[in-house]
């Protein structure tokens, strides 16, 4: 996404590439390894199963330039490349802390012999993108212009022909940012709406009534008003919420869902009457209990509209959100990555150093004369992510301002003595 200038134009693409209008190789590149469902449902209903789950996908964008006046050009395809990691190779690309027999071996999966899914070659100065089948070197490869490609080829694959490939695909789609909108979450939804929570937190409502009405049709002992139980348990950590009980209510005169916090004094309040943090911690409680969300999910300051006293719940809700690495995936344990981003120092504070990445401007030269800054994600020192490189690694004094009370601080606790 290239951000629009303040006078409501749309943003140049020139802005994505490395040091803007300046640079003349305007090339960007992005590489992920990333595990992927080995079970996926195509465009047309059909399924398909991956032949290997442990995936490279890298991608190379470059820009050309318009062709005459009132243009801004446009991205091209350079390279494309999704090739399998082997099983034995997991534990040297999967650094952190996880449980082998249980977590590794549910989510790498099958095996793969033979060339890549996708390919780049030069043929005649014009590069061709290859598909290629999950038989391996069976077959012939599907080849593919990149010049005239207007998106990306992974991004084409929409059936069971290529199954890998889609589920590649797939599994990309699920990565969402979450920005949960006060508005959002406390609309009514109604019976024809989705019953999946969007990224803003809208049908809040339905999302939570399907989930506990298939709980209680899949598991007697574990059903409705157990999944409602959860809910306002977790809710309940919130300081100064004094929960009762959550309940979805449909009513069939309006065709909408309503879901009501009760509290233990007897006031029942629909959810337009909860304060925005209550909202969105309840609306991560929704998601906790939802064992169809899974994939990368990107928060930005969650603690945004939570009192500090509440920042530990928040904090541990947001861990529970993650997939449990010493546990094998399943309905219990659903496939989940968190992301967070923050400025604020109680977060930091309460977070494991290990999960941290600091971010640091840096500056670099180009082409020998210009100096440029760029951001460069920092790990722990000692920790997982600093294992394969100490000198890495940033120490708590990189972060003092986020350890300390800031200068001039008016009110503040005495420091104790030894």
């Amino acid at each position: 996404m290239v951000r629009s200038a303040s006078s409501g134009r749309a943003g140049d693409i020139r802005d994505l590439f490395w040091d803007g209008f300046r640079s003349s190789d305007k090339v960007i590149s992005f590489a992920v390894e990333m595990l992927v469902p080995d079970e996926v449902e195509d465009d047309l209903g059909s399924s398909a199963r991956a032949t290997t789950t442990f995936l490279r996908y890298e991608l190379k964008l470059g820009y050309s330039p318009p062709e005459g006046e009132g243009g801004v050009g446009r991205l091209t395809l350079l390279w494309e490349e999704l090739r399998h990691i082997i099983k034995s190779d997991a534990p040297r690309h999967l650094k952190f802390r996880h449980n082998a027999q249980h977590f590794r071996n549910s989510v790498v999966k099958g095996h793969r012999s033979g060339k890549a899914y996708l390919s780049t070659e030069l043929r005649d100065d014009v590069i061709i993108i290859n598909v290629h089948g999950d038989g391996g070197s069976r077959g012939k490869p599907q080849p593919r212009l990149a010049e005239r490609a207007g998106r990306t080829v992974l991004s084409t694959v929409s059936t069971n022909d290529y199954p890998t490939i889609l589920a590649a695909r797939r599994e990309m789609q699920s990565w969402r940012r979450l920005a949960l909108e006060p508005s959002a979450l406390r609309t009514p939804d109604n019976f024809t709406d989705p019953r999946r929570m969007e990224t803003n937190g809208r049908h809040l409502a339905s999302s939570l009534y399907r989930i506990v009405h298939e709980a209680g049709r899949t598991n007697e002992a574990d059903g409705e008003e157990a999944v409602y139980a959860r809910v306002a348990g977790r809710l309940s950590d919130l300081t100064g919420v004094t929960v009762e009980e959550i309940e979805v209510v449909s009513d069939p005169v309006r065709e909408v869902f309503t879901l009501f916090l009760q509290e233990r004094g007897g006031l029942r309040l629909p959810a337009r009457a909860l304060s925005e943090g209550t909202l969105r911690f309840l609306a991560l409680c929704v998601l906790l209990e939802d064992p169809e969300f899974t994939g990368v999910l990107c928060m930005e300051e969650p603690e945004n509209g939570i009192h500090p006293a509440n920042l530990t719940a928040m904090l541990n809700l947001i861990r529970d959100l993650a997939v449990d690495a010493t546990e094998a995936i399943g309905p219990s344990n659903p496939f989940r990555q968190v992301i967070v981003n923050t400025h604020s120092p109680g977060v930091v504070q309460l977070c494991d150093p290990g999960d941290l990445l600091l971010a640091e401007a840096k500056q670099q030269t180009m082409d020998k004369k210009n100096i440029v800054k760029s951001v460069r994600l920092t790990p722990y020192e000692g920790s997982w992510r600093a294992s394969w490189n100490q000198s890495l690694g940033f120490t708590k004094a990189d972060i003092v301002a986020y350890l300390t009370a800031p200068p001039h601080a008016q009110l503040s606790l005495p420091m104790r003595s030894a």
